[in-house]
């Protein structure tokens, strides 16, 4: 067994299931998102994408590619909830945690993205 393709896979799909567990619940309602669950979606997805750097296949660019769209969008996520508890007025809340929630749901989709094509990787690969 390959421990690098172990911890990268444990790296690709924990950013997956972070950021799936940030983004249910309802979109309006705070109590539902946690800002620390953010948080590590983001730093384990930007984990992940460090990991991806090595990779030179085609495979390995689109790889990156997804990672980077997750990363981008998370980024945006978590500087728009900074903006909406630390500058925002308090009724714009709601409206910026609906904006957050959706930029987590693209970067969700991405994160699916990059699993899929793990798994088609993984199942392509002859022994």
């Amino acid at each position: 067994m390959n421990s690098e393709k172990v911890v990268f896979a444990f790296f690709i799909l924990l950013a997956a299931t972070l950021n799936f567990g940030f983004f249910v619940g309802a979109v309006h309602d705070s109590g539902h998102h946690n800002v620390y669950e953010l948080f590590a979606a983001l730093v384990i997805s930007l984990i992940a994408t460090v990991m991806k750097f090595g990779d030179r296949t085609h495979m390995g660019a689109v790889l990156l590619a997804t990672s980077l769209v997750a990363d981008l969008q998370l980024i945006i996520a978590a500087f728009v909830w900074g903006y909406a508890v630390n500058v925002g007025e308090p009724e714009d809340l709601q409206s910026m945690l609906t904006s957050v929630v959706s930029l987590s749901a693209g970067a969700l989709l991405a994160n699916i993205t990059s699993v899929v094509l793990l798994v088609i990787e993984t199942v392509t690969v002859r022994r």
